[in-house]
Formats: structure tokens, sequence, C-alpha cells
């Protein structure tokens, strides 16, 4: 469905990413891990052309170049981003926030407010309140939320995980999965490593801007070098 082909970015005169290549298949759950500072976020929001990839990338959906396209049509064309830190509205209301999700959209939008809700009953109850008085677990369910308002192909999130409690990713790891349950292809960055690779069917590794290493969730998670590298263990 969305594929890849040498993606390089350049952030004043310094390359951020150095020629990526990956794709995500349609149906699949697909998992950047790297440390800090190693292109995830860059390539991200490349995709959605908030960052401007350098002469000679290529990224396509269904076979359609997306590069030189304005943000707001290739969130048309069917790519939504859930960004890092959540980034909700924070004084406007849950229901607001939830539906500026579909603004690009001029059909009804009342039977996904009901599936957002029945993903997260808990926005549901906090309806009419304001976004930023809500926990972090929550504002980062309002920010999935929105997301899936513009009903996109492909959900790529930006460390779901990040600052919240291990009770609450997992909560917010069952919930990706069901979404991709549902018919809606993730691509997942995260520091979490142990989490993404359980979930995913494949994973890349990325460092310092290049794909090192490549295999399924269950391959990157049995091999050695990842394991010393991110998920804080070795096999004896």
């Amino acid at each position: 469905m969305l594929k890849i082909d040498n993606l390089r970015v350049n952030y004043g005169g310094i390359e951020a990413v150095k020629g990526v290549s990956f794709e995500v298949p349609d149906g699949s759950i697909v998992t950047l891990i790297g440390a800090n500072g190693a292109g995830k976020s860059t390539t991200l929001r490349s995709i959605v052309g908030l960052v401007k990839a350098a002469e000679g990338s290529s990224i396509t959906l269904d076979g359609e170049e997306l590069i030189g396209m304005d943000t707001p049509d290739i969130v048309k064309k069917g790519i939504s981003l859930v960004p890092e830190g959540r980034r909700v509205f924070p004084d406007m209301t849950v229901i607001e926030n939830i539906k500026i999700g579909a603004y690009l959209r001029n059909d009804s939008i009342e039977e996904d407010i009901e599936r957002v809700h029945a993903l997260f009953p808990r926005l549901k109850e906090r309806s009419w309140q304001l976004a930023g008085t809500l926990s972090g677990g929550e504002q980062q369910m309002l920010a999935v939320a929105r997301a899936l308002m513009s009903k996109p192909k492909i959900l790529m999130m930006d460390e779901p995980s990040l600052g919240l409690a291990p009770i609450i990713v997992k909560n917010i790891f069952s919930i990706i999965k069901e979404i991709n349950k549902q018919g809606t292809t993730v691509l997942l960055i995260e520091q979490n490593a142990n989490m993404a690779l359980h979930v995913a069917d494949y994973a890349y590794v990325l460092e310092t801007g290049k794909i090192t290493m490549t295999g399924t969730g269950k391959e990157l998670l049995a091999d050695e070098s990842v394991k010393a590298a991110y998920l804080g263990k070795k096999s004896n």
C-alpha cells in the first residue's frame, strides 16, 4: 500500500534520513524502532508532507506519488498522523477535538463518532470536558480518535506510549491491535521496542538515518543484537 524508496531528508545541511526504503503492506502493522535522533519522526513527517524530502526520494500510496502534494491532500488520500506529544487542542472540548479530525470531509461523520466512542468509551463520558484537563492517557486516546475521523487507510503513530504509565501503555497497544483488526493499516514508531515488536507484523530498525535491520516482529524480538540494543537484555 505505502512504499518509501530512497527517502532522504536534510536539515540545514545535516542529512537526517539517508536513503531509507521500506514498505507498509495493506492490512499490516509495521513498526520502525530506534533510538532518539535516528530519524523516525522525520520519516513520518515527510510521508505526510510536513517535512520536505530531498530530490530523488519517492513516497507512493497505492502507486501514486505523494512527494510534492500538500499535507491536506495527502490526508485526503488516506494517511493520518497521530503526532508525538499528542497535540490536542487544550481549550476545545473532547468532542470538538474529535470533530476537527474530520474537517476535510464533506460527508456524514456521526457513524465515525460512534466508532471512536466505542473504541474509547472514556472519551464519550468526557465529551464536553476541555481536552487540556484530561490525563496523559486520555489525551493520547483523543489524539488517536481525532486521527481516525479522517477515515485513513493508514494510521501513522509517533511514540504513542511516551510518558504514559505501563498499564495505560498496555491499553493503548490493545487499541492499536483493535484498530488494525477493524481494517486500518498501522505504521508505528515507538521507543518501547518490546511492545512495538509484539504487535508488529513487520519491523525495521532505524539507526542514524539508515535502516540497519528488517524482519517480522517475532524475528527481531528474538535477535540478539536487537535484544541488547533495544530490549535491555541478552539471552543466556
